[in-house]
């Protein structure tokens, strides 16, 4: 197994694809993933496993090839790539500002009662965090 690298690169389009298949499925097969892909677009079954071989050459996922069918599963966590996208769109769309990235998601979309209160609480907590 070859070394990785601290730093894996920030996945595409299709490659956030597989990933959430990978996060709300757990390990798969490329025919597991390619079953459910194929549902929104048509993704070839190729396809799939050609994307899956790149993502585990860049460290997106890993590969258990013990068995005749490889099984995948995610190397990175939903949460930090979501950070990782989170940070990424502030920086180059918001100016660096997170506070008008808030304002321009809560202006734009609406939020329900039970996501308002959560919100909340961690506006409270980070206020009480604030030096």
């Amino acid at each position: 197994m070859k070394a990785q690298s601290s730093v894996v690169p920030k996945p595409t389009e299709a490659e956030l694809q597989i990933l959430h298949v990978l996060w709300a499925r757990g390990a798969c097969t490329v025919r597991d993933v390619h079953e459910v892909l194929r549902l929104g677009d048509g993704t070839g079954y190729t396809t799939a496993l050609k994307l899956l071989q790149v993502m585990h050459a860049k460290g997106l996922v890993e590969r258990d090839d013990s068995q005749r069918a490889h099984v995948y599963r995610a190397a990175v966590s939903k949460e930090r790539t979501q950070k990782r996208f989170l940070l990424d769109m502030v920086q180059r769309v918001f100016d660096g500002s997170s506070s008008q990235l808030v304002l321009h998601a809560l202006g734009s979309q609406r939020a329900s009662r039970e996501e308002l209160r959560e919100i909340r609480n961690l506006l409270n907590k980070l206020d009480k965090d604030a030096p």
